[in-house]
């Protein structure tokens, strides 16, 4: 079997690319500059001559406030190119995992979200991100939903905190948004043990167990740190307005597949690789 793994200079894909070569089969990470997907030609012939097996596709336009003033060129690589690399993967045999978010959701529902719950997202950013997901599918592919990710290859909510938390007496985060915190590393194995699974391709959701809020992932963050929790001042999200609305509530509930570990627990697992890489980047 041949793993393609696509947005390979990202954060996730480099907890990928590591998984899946554990499996001791030929893996390939590619970035944009490599393999550009928006240029279908391009993608149809890197596909056929290189033939995977499997394609995890973790590239993306991740920018949700630019998405509000850019959304066409957010639909291309969001929407259209996963088209172009489903309907490839199809002609060739390959089976697709197309990575999308929570951000589909509207955010009002007061459960957590189903994978089969109607989509109604309220930003340009999901609404592209949608297109994929209906692109994927149409083809007879995967799509699994994340949310919240985090990891030590990569900017994200968590190594901010650290920094933060070094550099101010308090910090202000939001708290009446919910979600799942998840490491990269678990959402990992979760794409390359489904990439080996006899799972039917459908929509799953690779987010942690559990839910919290960024304020309580602060707080959490704070005291791993051995840090006064009570530092990080809980405060509403119109303290912090953004181009693109955020969804109040984008839980995500797990009814296929197998679900991935508690949040409080890959946090601590995640802790000494993160910190690894705080030092390793400050040195």
């Amino acid at each position: 079997m041949r793993w393609l793994i696509t947005g390979g200079a990202g954060m996730l894909a480099a907890d990928v690319l590591d998984r899946a070569a554990l499996t001791g089969e030929p893996v390939l990470a590619l970035g944009r500059s490599e393999l550009d997907l928006s240029d279908k030609r391009a993608v149809r012939d890197f596909v056929s001559a290189y033939r995977p097996r499997v394609v995890i596709n973790c590239a993306g336009w991740t920018a949700v406030d630019d998405a509000e003033t850019h959304e066409d060129e957010a639909l291309a690589i969001n929407g259209h190119a996963v088209g172009w690399l489903a309907e490839t993967c199809s002609r060739s045999g390959a089976r697709l995992l197309h990575v999308s978010t929570d951000y589909v959701f509207d955010g009002t529902s007061g459960v957590p979200y189903r994978e089969d719950s109607p989509p109604a997202p309220v930003n340009a950013y999901g609404r592209t991100k949608l297109a994929g997901e209906l692109a994927a599918l149409e083809h007879g592919h995967y799509v699994v939903r994340t949310a919240w990710l985090y990891g030590s290859a990569g900017r994200n909510f968590v190594t901010t905190m650290i920094r933060l938390a070094a550099e101010r007496e308090t910090v202000e985060v939001v708290d009446d948004q919910h979600g799942q915190p998840t490491w990269t590393a678990d959402l990992a194995d979760y794409l390359v043990r489904l990439g080996q699974s006899d799972l039917p391709p459908d929509v799953y959701h690779g987010t942690s167990a559990g839910e919290t809020t960024w304020c309580g992932l602060a707080r959490e963050i704070f005291t791993l740190l051995d840090l006064d929790p009570e530092r990080v001042r809980p405060v509403t999200s119109a303290s912090f307005p953004r181009p693109a609305r955020r969804p109040a509530n984008s839980v995500l509930a797990h009814t296929r597949g197998e679900p991935i570990r508690h949040w409080h627990q890959a946090l601590r697992a995640a802790w000494p690789v993160l910190m690894r890489g705080r030092q390793c980047s400050v040195a």
